[in-house]
């Protein structure tokens, strides 16, 4: 059985998925954790929904199923959808949670349309958008792998090179404008490096799925440190062996698809991280609680009692 997985692992298709699975992990925890943070976590769900259309309007302009042109596609839904929300939040008394329900709402069901026409045109049998709901890696090529890897090789990049900007932003945004940084731009672009995030992983994940794996390993971070460089680094790491293990499992087994084990395993690190983690878990603080109940107790035996004595108390004359 060892030999078997060793040859399957080996084979070069198996690689390429491994490397993206892993990739679009990594870049996604990263992402995912400044979007946490900033209290925008329904924001990757509104996005991966919003760029189904995208998708679908750029397989009928093209006719062909390219993840270049569908990134493009994906990538101005994505940005319609943000200035969306952005624009009923500042505009009308609609609250953003709400903006982003409606913009989700819309452009999903634009999407699902879009999607049934194309399936119906007769070219839909072979273009395998339907598979962009809930994502099949196996179905990518080199090309593919290749524009996912390097999307998300530069997302992590440009994490990285504006991560000072990305803090003062997630924590403290009128702090970072009073310094003279352009909050309004940095806002806007980590949304479009979300709206890429998203779109690169559709086809390994799925547009339902996607947001998961942008929340779950960030959540999951949390729980493990009080200093955001580590959460981002720990968030990346869960995500990459969230793709890894979720691509394992896929690839060991017949016609199950990768995404949903991916997040499936992000999932179970976020139980162990809810459970185990060393300040946070549940288990550590039942352990503190016994700990202190102990102490508590011990101190309480240990203390000399004291005797109470109670005087008689005498009534002055004329009292009844």
């Amino acid at each position: 059985m060892w030999n078997a997985l060793v040859d399957l692992f080996l084979d070069p298709n198996t690689q390429w998925i491994l490397l993206g699975s892993v990739l679009l992990g990594l870049s996604s925890g990263v992402l995912g954790s400044f979007a946490y943070l900033r209290k925008q976590s329904l924001m990757g769900d509104a996005l991966a929904h919003a760029a189904l259309p995208g998708v679908c309007i750029a397989f009928m302009l093209t006719g062909s199923k390219s993840i270049f042109f569908f990134l493009i596609g994906a990538v101005i839904a994505g940005l319609a959808a943000t200035f969306g929300i952005g624009y009923v939040t500042r505009n009308t008394r609609i609250k953003q949670d709400t903006a982003l329900g409606i913009v989700l709402s819309v452009f999903f069901g634009l999407g699902i349309v879009l999607l049934t026409q194309i399936q119906h045109s007769g070219s839909g049998n072979q273009s395998g958008l339907d598979k962009f709901l809930f994502g099949q890696a196996a179905s990518m090529v080199l090309s593919d792998v290749i524009t996912m890897a390097v999307v998300a090789l530069l997302l992590v990049a440009v994490c990285a090179l504006l991560f000072k900007e990305f803090k003062l932003l997630s924590f403290d945004a009128g702090f970072a404008k009073g310094l003279g940084y352009p909050v309004a731009f940095l806002d806007q672009f980590m949304m479009f490096l979300i709206v890429v995030a998203v779109v690169v992983g559709i086809q390994a994940v799925g547009v339902v799925l996607m947001s998961a794996l942008l929340i779950t390993p960030a959540v999951s971070a949390r729980y493990w440190t009080e200093r955001l460089g580590v959460m981002v680094a720990l968030s990346g790491v869960f995500g990459a062996v969230s793709g890894l293990v979720g691509t394992m499992i896929s690839t060991t087994a017949n016609n199950l698809p990768t995404g949903p084990f991916s997040v499936l395993a992000a999932t179970l690190l976020f139980v162990i991280s809810v459970l185990f983690a060393p300040k946070r878990g549940l288990l550590p603080k039942l352990l503190q609680r016994l700990a202190v109940k102990r102490e508590v107790l011990a101190e309480l035996q240990e203390r000399p009692r004291i005797a109470v004595h109670t005087q008689p108390v005498h009534k002055k004359e004329g009292q009844a």
